[in-house]
């Protein structure tokens, strides 16, 4: 399995953001996305995972094996952390692993309502998903927003030991220091140019 990237073109608002892009990521490798605030790593991210349309290129992976996970945790708050968990495994033909419980320091909070949960034990149930869901291409949009040092590790803990570990791919815009050693890419070189035309992203406006 790989994720191959060739002269990937992205718009924001029907505005070109990056031009261009090509990598490579193979099976048990990660790719860090680095770049300024605004330079279009959401939007890369988006388009990436097939969630809008480049304006021009190609994204090839293995289908249905993809899924995009941005800085929002996108929990129930009516629902408990474990119903929440069960519900993805669900919509994924998934069995909810127990596990995860512990994998994402969640084994006392299984009962809670995710709507009296912190910032940071919500996000770290948004990350929970990762681990039931059984995708094994990742785009992850700032995944450790709201996590204490602790959290972070965790969190690195498991994209490197087991998602990695057992043949996934990442990409990952983070400005956070996750402590692994992976590539990274930075995008401005690909910037686009500011005469540049609008595309198929404008109906996203």
């Amino acid at each position: 399995m790989e994720l191959k990237v060739s002269d990937l073109s992205v718009a924001r608002g029907g505005v070109p953001v990056l031009s261009g892009v090509s990598f490579d990521v193979a099976e048990g490798q990660a790719l860090v996305l680095r770049g300024a605030n605004g330079i279009g790593k959401t939007t890369l991210l988006r388009t990436l995972a097939g969630l809008q349309p480049a304006l021009s290129g190609n994204v090839d992976f293995p289908e249905d094996t993809g899924a995009y996970a941005s800085h929002t945790d996108g929990i129930k708050t009516q629902l408990t952390v474990t119903e929440n968990l069960a519900f993805w495994a669900d919509v994924h033909g998934a069995d909810l692993p127990d596990r995860v419980f512990k994998t994402f320091d969640l084994e006392d909070l299984r009962t809670r309502l995710a709507g009296t949960l912190s910032a940071g034990q919500k996000r770290r149930v948004g990350l929970a998903r990762l681990g039931v869901i059984g995708r094994k291409v990742l785009f992850l949009d700032e995944p450790t927003v709201s996590l204490d040092a602790f959290s972070v590790k965790m969190f690195a803990s498991w994209l490197r030991d087991e998602h990695l570990a057992q043949g996934g791919i990442a990409v990952i815009a983070t400005h956070i220091d996750l402590g692994l050693d992976l590539p990274e890419l930075e995008l401005a070189p690909f910037r686009a140019a500011a005469d540049a035309g609008g595309g198929s992203d404008e109906a996203f406006l």
